[in-house]
């Protein structure tokens, strides 16, 4: 059965502070938030739900120091790279790489969030 999985529904990010991780995806990328209480918060990307959640359950292991758990790619229209860019500078985000073109035919930024996860915007080229 496992063969008939056909799409990604959401993705958890576990964290430590949730209302931190809250407000930059809500406030800083723009994310609607769908719903929430204070350990558990689901927000609108597209088709896919981006859920944070405080960590803390026996099997969610520790954070390890200066670490990223996850990376996140979020892909736009070639002409939003540079906008995007332009705007997290504005919200004096942590610019870990800043617009170019890669060789696999992306256009791509990297940028960290504030508990230190990659994030990429792409748009294919």
């Amino acid at each position: 059965m496992l063969k008939n999985i056909r799409n990604l529904d959401y993705v958890i990010l576990l964290c430590e502070e949730i209302q931190t991780m809250k407000t930059f995806y809500h406030e800083i990328m723009g994310f609607q938030i769908y719903r929430g209480d204070e350990e558990w918060v689901e927000m609108k990307t597209g088709a896919t739900l981006l859920t944070i959640r405080k960590r803390g359950r026996p099997y969610d292991g520790a954070k390890l120091p200066n670490s990223a758990s996850v990376q996140l790619a979020f892909r736009v229209a070639p002409a939003e790279v540079e906008a995007c860019y332009k705007e997290l500078l504005i919200k004096q985000v942590e610019i870990i790489d800043p617009p170019r073109d890669m060789d696999y035919g992306h256009r791509t930024l990297f940028f960290r969030d504030p508990e230190g996860n990659i994030l990429e915007i792409y748009a294919d080229i």
